[in-house]
């Protein structure tokens, strides 16, 4: 199987060493594609909105950007960490989501989305964990992933490991280790179960793309649905 890990810093920090845990659980049987921001994606979007009128692969950052994206498609499981920057996700996490609103779902989301399975590690010192989560499980569920765990820590004393007390670290490790573990034991071959939300979601972009097809049939995103089918009877979790 295949993990592709979004790292929202560069630091080896605590969030570096929870997913360190995490990924332990493996036990090296798994090919582990990582990138960390925001070296691996330094440019902002520009808001030039050529990405949704025309073709992705026009936005200046398309380099580093269709790397991450081929990445995550291959992959098997879907892993974003990042520490809470007051109160939510790192600038440079938030950065890279940006450049991937053309796969929303009322642009053009990936039809691999669907079925694909996605971890979410955040930590803070006393607050902030949820809200930086909930930041990167917007972008997860709105590209169509359905199947997200949010693994979410409170330090609540230091924000050095080694600081820690031994009751946290021993409290956190469980946990992180627990879900790796669970994660470990999946059968990938099959793909993960499509929740009523995400279906709603879908049919209702489906109304509105044919609405605007009405109005314009070249326009990008309208073309896209109806080249998948999806205007039809295909639906992207399962075959027509």
């Amino acid at each position: 199987m295949k993990i592709t890990v979004i790292n929202g810093t560069e630091k080896h920090g605590i969030t570096y060493k929870l997913k360190e845990m995490f990924l332990q659980q493996f036990n090296g049987k798994a090919d582990v594609e990582e990138f960390y921001l925001p070296k691996d994606c330094p440019g902002f979007c520009a808001g030039c909105t050529q990405c949704f009128l025309k073709d992705q692969h026009l936005c200046k950052d398309a380099e580093y950007v269709q790397k991450i994206e081929r990445s995550m498609l291959d992959a098997d499981l879907l892993l974003f960490t990042s520490p809470a920057y007051v109160m939510h996700t790192t600038g440079a996490m938030k950065a890279m989501l940006d450049h991937f609103g053309y796969r929303w779902m009322p642009h053009r989301p990936a039809k691999e989305m669907f079925g694909k399975r996605a971890v979410i590690i955040t930590q803070c010192l006393g607050a902030g964990d949820k809200s930086a989560a909930k930041d990167i499980k917007d972008s997860l569920s709105w590209w169509g992933v359905s199947y997200i765990k949010k693994c979410k820590f409170k330090l609540m004393s230091d924000i050095v490991w080694d600081r820690l007390a031994e009751k946290k670290k021993n409290e956190i490790t469980k946990k992180i280790t627990s879900t790796g573990r669970k994660f470990a034991d999946i059968d990938y071959g099959k793909p993960a179960h499509v929740n009523l939300m995400t279906k709603a979601k879908f049919y209702m972009v489906r109304m509105l793309q044919t609405d605007l097809g009405k109005k314009d049939p070249e326009y990008t995103d309208y073309k896209y649905w109806k080249s998948n089918g999806w205007l039809d009877k295909v639906r992207p979790w399962k075959e027509s």
